[in-house]
């Protein structure tokens, strides 16, 4: 198993490789954003090739992956399309000059490879294991479900907000947006602990470092913490919003609204 799990890091390894040499002819290594999810799905498809008992149940868990990570990569590459380097991949440049382009290929493209491949371990254990559906499955595919709509409306509602121009300086505080201030990442948490028990399901139980690991990720790493770093001094009025709004599991405001203030930067 474990020569298994290495392929899948060589697979992704490459994968980041080819959109380093991307990100270097367009001077723009946000890029790797739109293929972070995408390096799951290589993932899943080497431990899928490596099932040689592949059932209903299999086919179900690799096509929750496969629909989790195209909409992500669609989404991020349509919104992304167009628009300047991202400001935090901006400051990583000023801050690892000069030779950014070759640093980047180990500390932007080779590290999210790393961090995707760890985190992927309960799809090894869930794709490679065979076995009939248990009330597990269903409890698993339940938290997909309701993590795949909060991310996904969350997106949408995101979208409609920024394309409106009469909204700019504004903070989108309604929808999901109003019970969370990162409802897309609180939908990625459900995603990940619904695979995480398909491996239990399967016998995986240990596997869940990978499942805490990417909740650190979005609550303390590359999530909540890095968007909202500097906020209080890009835009003072968000304030407001994070005085009346939980950062990540949805609640009820703990205030009124009052009037709008600045706009969210997720």
């Amino acid at each position: 198993m474990m020569s298994v799990y290495l392929q899948a890091l060589y697979a992704m390894l490459a994968l980041g490789f080819v959109t380093w040499l991307l990100s270097v002819f367009k001077r723009d290594v946000s890029i790797v954003d739109s293929i972070w999810s995408l390096m799951f799905l290589a993932a899943a498809l080497v431990y899928l090739w490596h099932n040689n008992a592949i059932g209903l149940r299999e086919t179900l868990i690799f096509s929750l992956v496969l629909i989790w990570a195209l909409r992500l990569a669609i989404y991020l590459t349509w919104r992304n399309w167009g628009q300047p380097e991202d400001y935090r991949y901006q400051q990583i440049r000023e801050n690892n000059s000069p030779l950014f382009a070759l640093k980047s290929l180990v500390i932007i493209f080779a590290l999210q490879a790393l961090l995707a491949w760890l985190v992927s371990l309960p799809l090894l254990i869930a794709l490679t294991s065979p076995q009939g559906f248990t009330l597990l499955d269903a409890i698993a595919i339940i938290f997909w479900l309701a993590g795949m709509g909060f991310e996904s409306i969350a997106d949408l509602q995101l979208y409609r907000f920024k394309s409106d121009a009469n909204n700019k300086g504004k903070v989108l505080d309604s929808g999901l947006w109003r019970y969370s201030r990162h409802p897309n990442y609180f939908g990625e948490f459900c995603i990940w602990w619904g695979f995480y028990l398909f491996a239990v399901s399967s016998g995986g139980w240990w596997t869940i470092l990978s499942p805490l690991m990417m909740t650190f990720l979005l609550l303390r790493f590359s999530g909540v913490a890095l968007l909202e770093k500097d906020i209080h001094e890009r835009r003072p009025a968000y304030r407001a919003y994070i005085a009346r709004t939980n950062a990540f599991i949805p609640g009820k405001p703990r205030q009124p609204d009052s009037s709008p203030a600045e706009e969210s930067s997720v």
